[in-house]
C-alpha cells in the first residue's frame, strides 16, 4: 500500500490572502469588518488580522449578498439580523452547492 502525504490544511489565513480569493481589494473587507459585527477576526499584537475558515465562510457570504444578490452593507445587514446568521449562512451554502453542481453538469454536457 502506497504511502500517502497527508494533505495540509490551513488554520489561518492573511487578509491579503482572503481578498485575492474573492477578488476584491483588503479596503474591502476591512469596510465590511467595520460594518457588519459578525466577522471578528483573530489579531496579532501588531493588529494584522488572521482569518479562520468560519471568518472566510462569512466573508464569502457577504461577498455573496453584496456581490451577487446586489445588497448594499446596510441591507445585508438588515437580512442577517432580520432571519439570523445560520438561516442567511444555509441559504449562502445552498447557492454555493448548487453552483458546483451547475458547473460539473456544464463540464459533463461539454465532455460528451
Amino acid at each position: 500500500m502506497p504511502y500517502k502525504d497527508k494533505e495540509i490544511e490551513k488554520i489561518y489565513w492573511s487578509i491579503g490572502e482572503v481578498a485575492a480569493s474573492l477578488g476584491v481589494s483588503i479596503s474591502m473587507i476591512r469596510f465590511w469588518e467595520a460594518g457588519l459585527e459578525i466577522l471578528k477576526p483573530k489579531r496579532n499584537k501588531k493588529g494584522d488580522r488572521f482569518y479562520k475558515k468560519d471568518d472566510v465562510e462569512r466573508i464569502k457570504m457577504i461577498y455573496h449578498l453584496t456581490k451577487e444578490k446586489g445588497y448594499t452593507l446596510k441591507g445585508a445587514k438588515q437580512k442577517i439580523l432580520a432571519e439570523g446568521v445560520e438561516k442567511v449562512d444555509a441559504q449562502f451554502q445552498t447557492a454555493e452547492t448548487l453552483k458546483k453542481i451547475k458547473e460539473f453538469l456544464t463540464q459533463l454536457r461539454n465532455e460528451l
